[in-house]
């Protein structure tokens, strides 16, 4: 049986994070994912598209992946934030603040191309079970055995600490007997990509409408990726009509900011609910990304929230000289994630209950909130200023500062 020092079981893109920060500490690490990273099934490196926040950006840079992710992603300029079929809006300009932009969009496949580029060239610490399926894992003493399954063959691992990066059900939060509470959204994420008959400014929007929140986020290539949140039988419904009828049902809800939408890509769909795992750390165990709190869209935290997990846990581990999975180590870490998190899922969570309360006189108090946050900058500084997290020590990568 190989031992390792760190097990991450998950190489979705917070988890290849991680594992690209562990490759420049002194432990030797195992990284376990049940889908090679190029192959068509793999979930994680698809033609979806993340909004990337600027500490993201230096987290990206501090693993020196961010120039393979530069070259096909497309700067947020401005955001502009509107009700439909109501009078607040509000706007929010790069410049004004000082920044080139708020963010950045790329196709998940190409942040994937890039960390599995970095994972895979050059000497690294890292030791690759790719692919290998996550049969058991039981913690037994001073360390956490796994019991892996590739190619009809089985394996076992052991480690003293193991990192779930395993997603929303997350197998290694279920096997460390750490309970999750879930909350319906009762909505479905419709996500495409569509091209008007200009090309966009940089400019992302985020529409609330009577049929769901939708947000239109710039690409490189001049076109849009719609993300929008439905009921499941209108979502379905909208699954199945032609390009034609979508575009004009989507020009319907939408508005004509982005002039006439004149071209569809393949729609997908998937499920939108609140995860959050009672706590972020067990035996030997840490949960970080969605394995820790799965989000709604809304916003475009979740994923750079868990970006901040992977930076601050390498962070930890980086200065820990002794043992990785020593609970005194693993509650540092919650406690210093505890305030981000936190913040973000109420942020997230509010978003969503405001602006899906349809009674009159709440959607007049947030119209004429839109209206007053346009107008105090201190208001757009402080939303500017999101993606460095809410509250709590900001990891040293996020920073732009090197790992250790």
């Amino acid at each position: 049986m190989e031992t390792f020092d760190i097990a991450v079981v998950g190489g979705g893109m917070v988890g290849a994070s991680l594992a690209l920060g562990l490759a420049q500490t002194r432990w030797k690490v195992v990284l376990v994912e049940g889908v090679a990273p190029a192959a068509r099934g793999q979930p994680s490196f698809d033609e979806r598209t993340t909004a990337l926040g600027n500490a993201s950006r230096r987290i990206f840079q501090g693993l020196g992946v961010w120039d393979a992710i530069a070259a096909d992603a497309a700067c947020i300029e401005a955001i502009h934030v509107s009700d439909a079929g109501r009078f607040g809006f509000a706007r929010l300009m790069a410049r004004e603040h000082g920044i080139e932009a708020f963010g950045y969009v790329a196709a998940n496949r190409v942040i994937g191309a890039a960390l599995w580029a970095g994972l895979t060239q050059g000497p690294r610490r890292i030791g690759l079970r790719v692919p290998a399926r996550l049969q058991a894992v039981e913690a037994i003493e001073q360390r956490v055995e796994l019991t892996l399954s590739a190619a009809g063959t089985s394996e076992r691992l052991a480690a003293r600490l193991v990192i779930a990066a395993d997603g929303a059900d997350s197998q290694v939060r279920s096997a460390a007997g750490i309970e999750a509470h879930v909350k319906e959204y009762g909505q479905v994420a419709l996500v495409a990509n569509v091209r008007a008959d200009r090309a966009h400014d940089g400019t992302a929007y985020e529409r609330f409408t009577p049929a769901g929140p939708m947000a239109l986020l710039p690409l490189r290539d001049g076109s849009y990726t719609v993300v929008w949140a439905r009921e499941p039988a209108d979502a379905e419904a909208t699954l199945e009509l032609d390009d034609a009828a979508f575009l004009r049902q989507l020009q319907r809800h939408f508005g004509w900011r982005v002039g006439r939408l004149e071209r569809a890509g393949r729609r997908s769909a998937y499920p939108l609910r609140l995860t959050r795992a009672v706590a972020p750390i067990g035996r030997r165990t840490v949960l970080i990304g969605n394995a820790a709190q799965a989000l709604h869209p809304v916003a475009g935290q979740g994923f750079n929230l868990g970006l901040r997990d992977a930076a601050m846990l390498a962070e930890v581990l980086a200065g820990e000289s002794d043992d990785p999975g020593d609970a005194r180590v693993l509650a540092r870490f919650a406690e210093q994630r505890a305030s981000d998190r936190r913040g973000v899922v109420a942020f997230t969570d509010g978003l969503v209950r405001l602006f899906g309360d349809g009674r009159l006189p709440v959607g007049v108090a947030r119209n004429v909130g839109l209206l007053i946050f346009d107008l105090l900058p201190p208001a757009k500084s402080a939303l500017a200023r999101v993606s460095a997290g809410f509250g709590g020590r900001t990891p040293r990568l996020a920073r732009g500062l090197r790992l250790q």
